[in-house]
């Protein structure tokens, strides 16, 4: 019998791995813009409000899925 081609692994890009997170329902997070920038003249809750992660936008869904090939539904 002859062997079947091997198929190619995609490989995930390495600032998108870092930046987005997957729930288990698959949900895509990402992290507030501007959170280290000029950081001494805000306020404690605005700084507070940073550290939360908010979903992506749907039209971004296909553009990361492309990113990380394996960390999303």
């Amino acid at each position: 019998m002859p062997k079947k081609p091997k198929k190619y692994k995609l490989k995930t890009h390495s600032g998108a791995k870092g930046r987005f997170h997957i729930t288990g329902t698959g949900k895509i997070l990402r992290a507030k813009g501007g959170k280290p920038h000029l950081r001494r003249k805000k306020t404690a809750r605005s700084k507070r409000l940073f550290d939360e992660m908010i979903p992506v936008h749907k039209s971004a869904r296909k553009r990361l899925r492309r990113l990380m090939p394996y960390g999303l539904p």
